[in-house]
């Protein structure tokens, strides 16, 4: 199994925005390309020198090629989507994660 972890940093201004913009329009519309299997959003429990809230939204794959197909056809599109709306008020970084065991 494999994660691709979105983490971002959101400015408290739009945080209740930006929180509601995810899970009613933005995960949806992850999930809906077929990729993914499920979406979870975890807060990062830091306290973060340049503020805001950090999360992390990690999507489950069966294989590393749907997270490569999904960043090469749809990635750029929807995360556009997310610079449109919210700008530089929210800033993201992105790792693929590879699932080795669970205990």
């Amino acid at each position: 199994m494999y994660i691709y972890n979105v983490t971002t940093n959101v400015d408290e201004s739009i945080q209740e925005e930006w929180m509601e913009w995810m899970q009613n329009t933005h995960i949806p519309s992850v999930l809906n390309t077929g990729k993914f299997t499920e979406a979870k959003i975890c807060r990062v429990m830091i306290n973060e020198e340049m503020g805001g809230t950090t999360f992390s939204v990690q999507y489950t794959a069966e294989s590393l090629e749907a997270i490569n197909s999904f960043t090469k056809n749809e990635g750029i599109r929807i995360e556009n989507e997310a610079f449109i709306k919210f700008g530089e008020k929210q800033l993201s970084f992105r790792t693929n994660l590879e699932l080795i065991s669970t205990h």
